[in-house]
């Protein structure tokens, strides 16, 4: 693998006044800021309508808790923008250490649900260390990708840095936590591209892929020796045909399409009988896009994806401003994440994809989830704000 750095062409520096800067918060990326503001507080409007009658005695229980992980999460973004995210890259080593650490102490420390351990149960929320492990292994990676760029061959490179990413996806997925591992695999691999893998390099991993692929769902079962859960099997191929046990792996997916289509254009509003009567199960979490297909019709559906589009745009839009190589992996890692979550949450809630349990960023229910998102954004939002303080030194 051959890391390239191009020197980036001076622009001229606008010396009109930001928005941001406006309102006291100078270089931050307002449009940025706005689309997770308006994420979350659509999450915590969706909460309040579907899940009033959840908990007895509690209807805000959703709400509650949802607006606290809201505000922490705020509280740590401007916190990361207040820092330089190179120093990131000098703590590489430590932050990976910590990311592997706190993923294998839930093997021995975290609290068992469904049959998997994914959280420690903390006094006010249960900690879930592979979301936050997903920043930290775009941050840890980028800064090995760079240090090692001349060490040894190409394919050695690649390989060293591959088996830096899918380490800890590997412990992810033994949770088990099939989604959040493809995740990780997912940020790996955004980082080496943006890093500049040659194409043959990633061809040779698309072909291991699919080998691996057919080995976990065809050749171990059928040998007897299977390597995923039943329900992750039976989640990953029912989508392909849900109406063959409607009842069992294909309930989710078809109570969820059901949700969404009778929602049309505006929504049912209190009508909802699909999310409302519990036909669609886990509509906090996992399939709260099919909430929003109900209750609030194509309108909705499109606002939520347009502030998904907007966030993803100004991420992908600092991969290009970064004043650093360091900086646009980084980035590269994190817009990826954003838009792989995206695109498969909103997929399986349509039955085009299968149900993997990955949440729909910032929307999801979800603690870890919201903090960890929120951290992400931070350090978009200090890439971004490094680079416009470069470019205008650079201009005056």
């Amino acid at each position: 693998m051959d890391v390239i750095v191009y020197a980036a062409r001076p622009q001229p520096f606008d010396t009109r006044p930001t928005i941001g800067e406006r309102i006291g918060l100078p270089y931050m990326d307002m449009m940025m800021l706005i689309s997770a503001v308006g994420l979350v507080g659509f999450s915590i409007f969706t909460l309040h309508q579907a899940t009033q009658n959840d908990v007895a005695g509690d209807a805000y229980y959703f709400v509650e808790r949802q607006s606290l992980y809201a505000v922490l999460g705020l509280i740590g973004m401007f916190l990361l923008t207040r820092i330089d995210y190179s120093r990131f890259r000098e703590l590489r080593v430590g932050i990976y250490s910590g990311m592997v650490a706190l993923v294998s102490l839930v093997f021995v420390f975290g609290f068992a649900a469904r049959g998997s351990r994914r959280a420690f149960d903390l006094p006010f929320f249960s900690f879930q260390p592979s979301e936050v492990g997903k920043l930290m292994l775009a941050l840890a990676l980028a800064g090995f990708v760079i240090d090692g760029a001349r060490r040894g061959s190409p394919a050695q490179r690649t390989a060293r840095f591959l088996l830096l990413g899918l380490a800890p996806a590997t412990l992810v997925f033994l949770q088990p936590d099939l989604g959040t591992s493809l995740v990780f695999g997912v940020i790996t691999l955004a980082v080496l591209f943006v890093a500049g893998i040659r194409w043959t390099h990633f061809a040779a991993i698309g072909g291991a892929t699919v080998a691996l692929v057919t080995l976990v769902l065809v050749v171990a079962p059928a040998i007897g020796t299977p390597v995923l859960k039943g329900y992750q099997e039976e989640r990953l191929t029912s989508f392909v045909h849900p109406s063959e046990d409607p009842r069992d792996a294909g309930y989710q997916q078809n109570q969820a399409k059901i949700a969404i289509g009778s929602g049309e254009k505006t929504g049912r509003g209190d009508d909802a009988t699909q999310t409302r009567l519990d036909f669609v199960p886990e509509r906090h979490t996992d399939f709260i896009f099919a909430v929003i297909g109900e209750r609030f019709g194509f309108v909705g559906a499109a606002f939520v994806l347009s502030l998904y589009a907007l966030l993803i745009w100004r991420a992908l839009r600092v991969v290009t401003l970064s004043k650093n190589l360091y900086g646009t992996l980084v980035a590269g890692g994190i817009a990826a994440m954003l838009m792989f979550q995206v695109f498969v949450n909103v997929g399986m809630s349509l039955g085009i994809l299968p149900i993997t349990g990955i949440p729909l960023p910032l929307m999801s229910y979800g603690g870890s989830s919201v903090l960890a998102t929120f951290l992400a954004i931070g350090v978009l939002q200090s890439v971004y704000m490094q680079a416009r303080l470069s470019q205008k030194s650079a201009y005056f």
